[in-house]
Parts: C-alpha cells; sequence; structure tokens
C-alpha cells in the first residue's frame, strides 16, 4: 500500500428531512440539539455510518453493528480471539510486545487504523490503546431545527393465545422537518505512519463519506430523508500545512437566505480562496 501523500482535510454537507439524524437516548431519543435550537450529529454516530461503508466496500472492520456482523463473532473479544496472529502474542501476557500486537490489529482492521482502538479485556493482562489518525467533529445544523414530535399505538396482539385484542401501547417518534448539517474532518499523516493508513485507505474513506447513508435506512431516518449534498476534500501536499486545518474548515461559509430554511438550494454556500491546495468538490444535488 502507498503512503498516505500529505495531510488531508475534510469536509461533508449532509441534509435531514422528516427525519431523526441522532437520537439522545437520555431524552426520549429526541434529535439531539444544543442550548441555541441548532442540531447536533455525534462523531460516534458518524463514526459507526463510516464503519458500516467500509464494510459494505469489503473491507474487515473490528467495531461491528451487532446486526451487521460479517464474521459470525458476537463480541470484540471473540473477534479478537479469532486473529490467531494477535491472539498467540496477546497470550504471552506480560512479555507480549505491545508494538507488535498494534501492528498486527492495524493491519487486519481498517477501522483500527484509521480510528484507532483500545484493546483492554477482562481477564486479559494485555491492554493497549491506539491512536488513529482519521478526526471527526460533531457535526452543527447551520440554523435552528424544529423537532416535530408524533404520539403513535401499537393494537396487535404480542402474545398467541388471547382471544381479545390488547390494549393500545403509546409511544412517540420524533424528528426534525429540515436542517443542514456540516460534518469536519481530517486524517493526520504522522499518526498515519504509525497505524499504517495508506492512500488507498484515503480513498475508502472518501467514497464512505460520499455514500454515508447508504443501506443507512430505519424507522427514524426513511430511506432518502438523509441525503449527502457535498463534500470539500483537501489533499494537502505536505505533512504539517502553513494553513491550519480550522482555517480550511473556517473557509466554507455558509448563510441561511431564508428565516426557516426549507431546502439545501435555501442557504448560500461559499469557499474561500486560502494560500493552500484547492479542494476536490463533489456535488450531489
Amino acid at each position: 500500500m502507498t503512503n498516505l501523500k500529505g495531510k488531508i482535510d475534510f469536509a461533508l454537507i449532509v441534509s435531514a428531512t422528516n427525519a431523526n439524524p441522532n437520537g439522545d437516548p437520555l431524552n426520549g431519543n429526541r434529535p439531539r440539539e444544543d442550548y441555541e435550537g441548532y442540531g447536533e450529529i455525534s462523531d460516534v454516530c458518524i463514526k459507526r455510518k463510516i464503519r458500516n461503508r467500509f464494510q459494505d466496500l469489503g473491507q474487515k472492520i473490528f467495531v461491528q453493528s451487532d446486526d451487521r456482523t460479517d464474521d459470525g463473532y458476537r463480541s470484540l473479544k471473540e473477534r479478537a480471539d479469532g486473529c490467531e496472529e494477535l491472539n498467540n502474542e496477546i497470550k504471552k501476557k506480560k512479555k507480549a510486545n505491545r508494538e507488535l500486537c498494534s501492528e498486527i490489529a492495524c493491519r487486519e482492521w481498517l477501522d483500527v487504523r484509521a480510528f484507532g482502538q483500545v484493546f483492554a479485556f477482562k481477564g486479559e493482562d494485555v491492554s493497549l490503546g491506539i491512536r488513529g489518525p482519521v478526526s471527526i467533529h460533531q457535526a452543527v445544523s447551520q440554523s435552528p431545527v424544529d423537532i416535530i414530535s408524533m404520539q403513535i399505538t401499537k393494537s396487535v396482539n404480542s402474545e398467541a393465545g388471547k382471544d381479545s385484542k390488547a390494549s393500545d401501547t403509546m409511544g412517540t417518534k420524533h424528528r426534525i422537518g429540515f436542517g443542514v448539517y456540516l460534518i469536519k474532518g481530517s486524517v493526520n499523516v504522522q499518526l498515519a505512519e504509525k497505524t499504517g493508513f495508506s492512500q488507498e485507505d484515503a480513498e475508502f474513506l472518501k467514497e464512505a463519506l460520499k455514500t454515508l447513508f447508504d443501506n443507512d435506512a430505519s424507522s427514524a431516518r426513511p430511506e432518502g430523508s438523509m441525503e449527502v449534498c457535498r463534500l470539500y476534500w483537501w489533499q494537502h501536499e505536505e505533512k504539517t500545512p502553513s494553513v491550519s486545518t480550522a482555517k480550511v474548515h473556517r473557509s466554507i461559509k455558509i448563510e441561511p437566505l431564508e428565516d426557516r430554511p426549507k431546502s439545501f438550494y435555501d442557504y448560500s454556500i461559499q469557499l474561500e480562496k486560502l494560500d493552500c491546495v484547492d479542494p476536490e468538490v463533489y456535488d450531489f444535488v
């Protein structure tokens, strides 16, 4: 595999229409929002979707969802034990070479060499933490979002043998009417060199971002309700560019054209010219 050419910065603009982009389990699964009413999507949620897309692209993933497991393992411990080379080294206990364990894990799983991973299992003497080169910010909507709640009922018998209809069970579903979110991230070359994250891996990351919501439909996010609108991808020539990541991300200027935007086109999006490489821009709307 080819070493990473230079630092990468990226920004992804996505929209949500009558969907719950990321429910808060501590708040009745209502869409996440800050105290000013701006919607949020956690970085953990975004990484989960990227991992799912890596799987769909045929890559081996360590942190898999239970409903998407493709190797038969039911826990991270089983998956780690299933890697014979890693398991043999861990069995050496205090004599285990932690650097070799990290190298094996990074070579085996794309998400480990991208996001890093903590390996610490009950009953094992060896624990190690791997720092990944890919960092993701939590996404924030570009305007305050309106949260819509709907009462729902379940009026069917859950168990056989009951002649009468079961009493209705009440529930609530939450969604936002419309929102445009900005996802920001970067890839650090120094950490990429340590984990082995390659230029080919960066291409998989780019493809995952382009298709972030493919195979992601659910009751909270019906097919087509979440959309990738635009991707900005800066591939720098240097390991440490003269222009900081913060300044690169600030170069995207997003302003609402309406008090209550209802579509992607209700925003003005401008890109400030910087003294660095121009980004690749991918439009999907």
